[in-house]
């Protein structure tokens, strides 16, 4: 059985790797996997062989805490904590106080050396147990605010796993205990008239070098802090999604109870506006249902009885009775939220690689330091001596480097990423994201503007532009379905006139009608054309060519007589096929998974250069076909906008999530595009891959300071007069991490790709009269070119064009580095594409 547990105590990668060690060896614990972002833990375990009990004591003997969780969703309206604001609000205040306190430590210790300016009572021999104490007494609120790392640190030494705080703790303490040490030795030589010896233990305190450890260690981890954002929970705003009332019918009278008491059988009543507040069947009522939510599809879908409902979906129009089928667990938004869970509670792919380091190096350090104070005191050289080459080692290893290696590369980055409106949620989305090598596209919303938008104007007979319009506009205006309002918007930005329309009708899943004067008008799908018209062959051809780029038709008919036809698609958007064609420079994979039809998902597909699509997809499966894709060894980043691609997201490697898309898809995703550009997917991908370059030159300085100090520190090169004393030591271990951080700060000229105009692959609303062309096939494709520097070029070009058979004219512009070209047929793309190279200009792509 499979049990999940909050884990409390841990803070970095090694943590949970040693809470999953420790689980692993309980019997009978078949899979343990842990999630550091959300400090849980999910355990499949044979419930003969084990219990909860024993698998909580097994994470508590590694030196952790657990609780078991009673419920595996969380209640969407219970307030909680934002953990991580609070973590930041104690960093915050650590780090102050450990510069306040760190800041006149380090200049009193170093001033007198210096020639800085000191009161008088620091300067002197006789003065040199105040300047020792006042050091001490700075250093103890940084140990005291720092106390973590000596409480983590130890317990992890003790355990048998030291980690990256068990070093800081040593190392600072060791310095610390060898100051308080000196401070006697500087009493019992002052005492014993020695004057020297206690001016040579003034001089050897370390306390700047423990303060200074901690410091640079505290802000360290407060730079990792705030780029690690902990992801905020999604499945509460799944919850939100469905209504917390409904209207049932209850002996004979409609009555409002909560969302939480509905049965199985219950009749619920939907009107217009409002959500369906469980999965269900239609036995009474049509309309028209928005289920973009769940399904990804952007056109409400006609609904009338015997059809089936989802739970939080919207009713657009109508009014509708509805037999609910499945309740609680068992609807398909339930579903979902379970998908949610289970995906981020899963373990992220990535192990922090400092983390990895640290298992083996702590170790050695100690041991060699350890080694180096024998040794050294073996050889006679006094107790003093072989301490001070331990304090050495430790504090010249001390992962001040290691430790801002990753967080001030990430730090960068992520700052430079939301200046360009890309916004990175963690550190480990970031490290993954270099190692992406398919991206997976939602279409409506993502590839896709997500709206209708009227695409062809086809005028039929005498009837001009105008005149179809200001007669769509008439009609369409007083409907509310989706296709009318693209029309009426349309109509709009023309300034377009409208006249009045009596005796309005709506006829469910065909269309609307009415009347103006003595017209007859009608305006909808093929079915409504069919009734009022005899013979609609002749058009079947421009039909299919229509459906075949992805665009629905709707048929204006005046007094039986067919006066146009309007288009209507979810166009795409304009840097998609851009985008696509980076990816695929870089070696990426792209995949289109939508839960649209095939035909629909294929025009698209062809326009943005994407060949392996997955259609007709539902919610469920999404996430099932990104979990296969993992399976063949690929890192996946997901791209999407809606409810339903929020399982998607969360199960792949990396969620990316389009800022104009639902809060869920945002909440569930690790990185988030603020523009809805698709150029930012690469952007995304190549500033991960900066980064990642970055933190490896980062931490090979790191290693290459420890690799040359260490054994310097212990005294290798002593007999060449050589030896590395605790406060160079210090001073190296500081320049080190200046020059982690100094590279890090390159990344601020990393530089995106911007959308220009020559990107753009926006479709231009299409105008032709259908009697002029009623034996022609009218399509367009757009040529994006590059090269061409006036209007010479233009005109050579356009000629070019308009001498291939099939062409009927070529728009070439020169801002817009494009040729518009429109086709009586499907002209091969290759034949394009040479005459314009032919011509002396180089094309990027055609869609």
């Amino acid at each position: 059985m499979k049990k999940n547990f909050d884990v409390t105590g841990m803070s970095c990668a090694a943590c949970s790797a040693r809470v999953e060690k420790s689980v692993s060896t309980v019997d009978g614990v078949k899979n343990v996997s842990v999630n550091l972002l959300k400090n849980s833990m999910t355990v499949d375990f044979d419930e003969s062989m084990t219990d909860t009990q024993k698998i909580i004591s097994a994470v508590e003997n590694s030196g952790y805490g657990a609780t078991l969780k009673t419920e595996n969703n969380p209640k969407p309206n219970t307030p909680k904590q934002d953990s991580t604001e609070i973590i930041m609000k104690q960093m915050r205040f650590r780090l102050i106080v450990s510069l306040i306190f760190t800041i006149p430590l380090f200049y009193i210790s170093m001033g007198h050396m210096a020639g800085w300016y000191l009161p008088d009572f620091l300067l002197g021999e006789k003065n040199i147990p105040a300047f020792a104490f006042t050091q001490f007494l700075l250093v103890l609120p940084v140990i005291f605010v720092n106390a973590k790392y000596y409480t983590n640190g130890f317990k992890s030494l003790f355990k048998g796993s030291p980690n990256m705080d068990s070093l800081i703790a040593i190392g600072s303490g060791a310095a610390v205990l060898y100051g308080i040490y000196a401070i006697y030795g500087i009493i019992y030589s002052i005492s014993n008239g020695n004057m020297s010896q206690a001016h040579s233990f003034g001089m050897n305190l370390y306390f700047e070098s423990a303060g200074m450890i901690l410091t640079l260690i505290t802000l360290g981890k407060y730079f990792e802090t705030r780029a690690k954002r902990k992801t905020s929970d999604a499945i509460s705003k799944l919850m939100d999604l469905s209504p917390k009332t409904a209207t049932l019918i209850r002996d004979g009278k409609e009555t409002e109870i909560s969302v939480s008491e509905i049965k199985v059988g219950d009749i619920i009543i939907v009107k217009s506006g409002e959500s369906i507040a469980t999965d269900g069947i239609i036995i009474d009522g049509n309309g028209t249902i928005d289920e973009s939510a769940l399904t990804g599809e952007s056109i409400p879908v006609e609904k009338t009885v015997g059809d089936s409902v989802i739970g939080a979906t919207i009713s657009k129009s109508g009014y509708l009775k509805i037999r609910a089928e499945k309740v609680g667990n068992d609807t398909a938004l339930s579903q979902i939220i379970k998908l949610v869970d289970e995906a981020t509670s899963s373990k992220a792919p990535v192990e922090k690689l400092a983390d990895k380091v640290s298992g083996i190096f702590v170790p050695i350090v100690i041991t060699v330091a350890v080694i180096a104070v024998i040794v050294w005191f073996l050889l006679g050289y006094g107790f003093e001596f072989a301490l001070s080459i331990g304090i050495s080692v430790l504090v010249i290893s001390c992962p001040c480097a290691l430790g801002l290696a990753t967080p001030t590369a990430v730090m960068v980055g992520t700052g430079r990423g939301a200046a360009n409106g890309i916004l990175i949620k963690s550190a480990e989305s970031l490290e993954t994201a270099h190692s992406i090598n398919t991206v997976v596209f939602d279409k409506t919303g993502t590839i896709t503007m997500g709206e209708p938008s009227v695409t062809d104007i086809i005028c039929f007979g005498d009837t001009d532009r105008t005149e179809l319009l200001s007669a769509a506009f008439s009609i369409e205006r007083l409907s509310e379905h989706p296709l009318s309002r693209a029309i009426v918007k349309q109509a709009e930005q023309e300034n377009i006139t409208h006249f009045e329309i009596t005796d309005f009708e709506q006829y469910a899943g065909y269309g609307v009608g009415g009347k103006s004067n003595n017209d007859i008008y009608f305006a909808g799908n093929r079915k409504l054309a069919e009734k009022h018209l005899s013979d609609l062959k002749y058009i079947d051809e421009y039909e299919s060519s229509l459906a075949d780029s992805g665009k629905t038709p709707l048929y204006f008919i005046k007094n039986n007589k067919l006066i146009g036809i309007i288009a209507v698609a979810d166009v795409i958007k304009p840097t998609a096929a851009k985008a696509i064609s980076e990816l695929n420079a870089m070696n990426i994979d792209t995949i289109m998974l939508t839960g649209d039809n095939a035909k629909t998902a294929a025009a698209i597909g062809k326009k943005v250069g994407i060949s392996d699509i997955i259609s007709d997809v539902l919610p469920q499966d999404k996430e099932e076909k990104i979990r296969l894709l993992q399976k063949q060894k690929k890192t996946v980043a997901m791209v999407g906008d809606g409810i339903n691609d929020a399982p998607a997201l969360a199960r792949a490697n990396i969620g990316i999530a389009i800022g104009a898309g639902t809060d869920v898809a945002i909440e569930s995703a690790d990185i988030v595009l603020m523009k809805s550009d698709l150029l930012d997917v690469v952007n995304a991908i190549k500033l991960s891959k900066a980064v990642m370059r970055n933190i490896k030159q980062n931490l090979f300085w790191a290693f290459f300071y420890n690799t040359i100090g260490i054994p310097v520190a212990a005294g290798v090169l002593y007999g060449f007069g050589i030896l590395l004393n605790p406060m160079i030591a210090a001073a190296a271990m500081s320049f080190s991490s200046v020059c982690v951080v100094s590279n890090a700060l390159r990344l601020r000229r990393f530089k995106t790709e911007k959308f220009t105009a020559a990107y753009s692959n926006t479709e231009k609303i299409q105008t032709v009269n259908f009697e002029q062309r009623k034996d022609r096939i009218i399509m367009t494709k757009t040529i994006n070119i590059e090269g061409m520097m006036c209007m010479h070029c233009v005109n050579h070009v356009k000629t070019a064009l308009k001498k291939i058979d099939g062409v009927v004219s070529a728009d070439v512009s020169l801002e817009n580095k494009c040729a518009v070209v429109t086709l009586a047929k499907d002209v091969d793309t290759e034949i394009l594409k040479k005459a314009v190279v032919d011509s002396g200009y180089e094309v990027q792509s055609v869609v």
